[in-house]
């Protein structure tokens, strides 16, 4: 793949998709399984930029991560106060996941350490997780008041367990103050104001810890070790699935069926939405992957109608606004999106990119403060796009192509973050 790929239109979609590794669980399951004391055996890890930027953490921090033939990972943690003192700085690269959670888990460390990404990602903000951390006694320093990384990490001399109302709903805020919990001198109580995804919660408790949650409140008891599984097994992301369910649905005489993709109830906003649109769409074979429901789910083309999308949902759909723009686009009526502000602090402002790129293509698209309206079904033509560095903007607009008359992306390679194989399983799945 080169620095700008062209997307040709599809007659149709068919066939069966392996869905690559949950991002959120790839990540969660790295950091655990290092502050374990015994080998965790990991499948199905979604092998992407982003999963490697916290690999890469791990092991400056001396957890031995190996990968095998098949691409399983085995993790031989350190211990739950093991982690030793990286001798660089720790690079997160483009990944939100990788510093906001790693803030948490090194704040409350014994010893100092520095983290930072890409450019996008310094410019992504941090304040949002430092504000609690401080509360809990933990000491970072980052540029514009701590606002931005890069972030100095200085060593905890005791960290505090706290009660704390999450102003917004951030699995990532939620995820950094419960893994710096784990090291405090009493509870933690975290209180959020809609139901963030709950990876890192269904994580602790495959590892030994006890999360309690009692209506919008989670408590956390701090601990003294990690008991690891033998084996984790990650489900299919259904934010990568997600592309292929409104691909199917859009266009005509397809069906295509997913496999083992994650059904947590937290993350499963996309599959209620397009339902509520019209979608064909069937969850089959439920079942468990550790903690984690998992299932099959088939799909197929529909006259999809629009929809009111509130601020109710969009925790549980929050990555998925891109590509469900574009479901709307060849929907019947008005699509509206609401309280969706946080897409614009995303790896680019989400909401200015959709309606930028997919104008280009012809959309008629407005953008509100915290959202979209978009009047449907609309005429896209060819275009050449532009991806803003966004894995999910690059997929959604090569959608759009597939739907419509082709597009042409610059800046595709970004897929690599959560899909690396996106362009090579739409090759394999079109009927020309």
């Amino acid at each position: 793949m080169g620095e700008v790929i062209t997307i040709t239109p599809t007659t149709g979609l068919v066939g069966t998709v392996h869905i690559p590794g949950d991002k959120s669980i790839s990540h969660r399951s790295v950091m655990l399984a290092g502050l374990a004391d015994s080998q965790v055996k990991v499948t199905n890890f979604l092998h992407a930029a982003d999963c490697w930027s916290t690999i890469n953490c791990m092991r400056a921090m001396g957890v031995t991560v190996e990968q095998d033939e098949e691409g399983a990972l085995t993790i031989a943690g350190r211990g739950f106060y093991g982690l030793r003192e990286p001798d660089d700085v720790l690079d997160a690269g483009n990944s939100g996941t990788t510093i906001r959670l790693l803030t948490g888990l090194l704040g409350a460390q014994s010893f100092f350490s520095v983290l930072t990404g890409d450019a996008s990602l310094r410019k992504r903000p941090m304040a949002r997780v430092i504000t609690p951390l401080t509360k809990m006694g933990l000491t970072l320093m980052g540029r514009e008041q701590s606002r931005y990384a890069p972030l100095a990490i200085i060593p905890a001399k005791q960290v505090t367990g706290i009660e704390y109302d999450m102003p917004v709903a951030s699995a990532q805020v939620k995820s950094a103050i419960l893994l710096a919990a784990l090291y405090a001198d009493s509870p933690t109580i975290i209180t959020e104001p809609l139901p963030s995804r709950d990876h890192t919660e269904r994580m602790f408790e495959t590892f030994g810890v006890p999360v309690t949650r009692t209506g919008a409140s989670i408590t956390l008891e701090p601990v003294q070790k990690l008991t690891a599984p033998e084996l984790i097994n990650i489900p299919g992301d259904i934010s990568s699935a997600a592309f292929w369910l409104v691909a199917a649905s859009i266009i005509p005489n397809s069906r295509l069926t997913l496999v083992n993709v994650g059904i947590n109830p937290t993350r499963t906003g996309i599959l209620d939405v397009l339902k509520q649109m019209g979608a064909d769409i069937t969850v089959i074979n439920e079942r468990w992957s550790g903690r984690e429901p998992v299932a099959d789910i088939s799909v197929g083309s529909s006259q999809l109608k629009g929809i009111t999308i509130g601020a109710e949902i969009i925790p549980r759909l929050i990555d998925e606004i891109p590509v469900l723009a574009v479901a709307a686009l060849f929907a019947e009526g008005q699509t509206v999106v609401q309280g969706a502000e946080e897409l614009r602090v995303k790896e680019t402002d989400r909401l200015k990119a959709v309606t930028l790129e997919l104008g280009k293509m012809g959309a008629a698209i407005t953008e509100t403060p915290d959202g979209l309206v978009i009047e449907g079904p609309q005429q896209l033509n060819f275009a050449a796009c532009y991806s803003h560095h966004d894995h999910r903007m690059a997929m959604a607009l090569a959608v759009a192509g597939m739907a419509a008359q082709g597009v042409e992306i610059a800046e595709p390679d970004c897929v690599k973050i959560s899909y690396p194989d996106f362009f090579a399983v739409f090759s394999g799945l079109r009927q020309d």
